[in-house]
């Protein structure tokens, strides 16, 4: 060997060659010193290791007995890798609207895509976003950390939906719950959330408390906020539904359905909504520690979930859009009677 500066000419090719094979590499070097042993009979190697023939020839048109790196396994990297078609532009807009909407999946991003006339496929976005999120551009919000919870109370009477109750237009059913949100230690808000079961669409309000009084107040803020006549609403047994709030009830004609105790199932809908607001707003959004600032960010938000956020359980129309082709149809229905 040459030695040059103090470096030894070919030590590199000797240290490859002195590496310590992998158990693999071990195994397979058996198989020829096996078929070496045994007059170089295939079959008779393939049987006593248990192997293929088209297995055994394939390592052994790829073994070089000087180099025992050959019977080490190949990177199965693709020679051609798919290399991103998407434009600079479009994954600025991607980021841009998942920042502004951190909870919003690429089903619901690629929708507002198409309302801003980007022609582009949900596949795609989902990939700009895992390509963002590898290169640390786009990273997940910190959770507000809001302690979200209830408190069932027993009720000793109580009307079930009767089961010939039909449901098939907007208004037609709005489940009410109320939430218990703790902004910060020491301070408990009742957050109030009423979902229709048909167009999904919901209207948001937060108390200091969550008495009867309360809740009938918040029947004159869905007769604003709901676009179509309220027919029938459904609750649970909270002390909050009682008293004033039936009475409300029944002085504007609205049917009123409690649940059983302990059935928070059967009012799923707006259990289901409860979470949304939870993720999508509350966990992520920095909201005034005051009862009117936090309303008029919850009217921002409501307006946000009925006018722009798709829905999927709605086709990934937006509530609003939903409700106007009801409309249409009804419509359509009169003028053909």
């Amino acid at each position: 060997m040459k030695i040059v500066s103090g470096v030894v000419r070919g030590s590199g090719r000797l240290a490859k060659l002195q590496e310590e094979p992998s158990e693999k590499a071990r195994l397979r070097m058996k198989w020829f010193e096996h078929y070496q042993h045994h007059g170089e009979n295939a079959r008779l190697t393939c049987r006593y290791f248990g192997i293929s023939p088209q297995t055994f020839y394939r390592w052994k048109k790829r073994y070089d007995p000087r180099h025992l790196q050959s019977l080490e396994n190949r990177s199965r990297r693709p020679k051609h890798v798919r290399q991103a078609t998407w434009s600079s532009g479009l994954a600025e807009e991607v980021l841009k609207l998942r920042e502004q909407y951190p909870r919003w999946g690429k089903d619901k991003l690629v929708v507002l895509m198409h309302r801003h006339g980007c022609e582009v496929s949900t596949s795609m976005v989902g990939r700009i976003l895992k390509r963002l999120k590898d290169r640390g551009v786009l990273r997940e919000p910190l959770p507000n950390r809001v302690r979200v919870g209830r408190h069932h109370y027993p009720r000793p009477y109580g009307i079930r939906k009767p089961k010939g109750y039909l449901v098939r237009e907007p208004g037609d059913l709005v489940e009410v719950d109320t939430l218990d949100v703790r902004p910060v230690p020491g301070i408990v808000w009742k957050h109030f959330t009423a979902r229709d079961l048909v167009s999904r669409w919901d209207v948001l309000e937060v108390h200091r408390t969550a008495t009867a009084t309360v809740a009938a107040h918040f029947l004159d803020t869905l007769a604003d906020r709901l676009p179509f006549p309220l027919k029938a609403l459904q609750v649970d047994g909270g002390s909050e539904f009682q008293a004033q709030f039936e009475s409300e009830c029944h002085r504007r004609g609205i049917l009123l359905f409690i649940l059983p105790p302990r059935s928070p199932k059967l009012n799923g809908h707006v259990e289901r909504a409860q979470r949304t607001h939870t993720e999508e707003f509350y966990e992520v959004e920095d909201f005034p520690f005051d009862i009117p600032g936090a309303n008029q960010s919850l009217r921002n938000w409501e307006q946000i979930y009925n006018t722009i956020r798709p829905h999927q359980a709605l086709g990934y129309l937006t509530p609003q859009e939903y409700v106007l082709q009801c409309r249409q149809r009804k419509e359509q229905v009169s003028l053909m009677y």
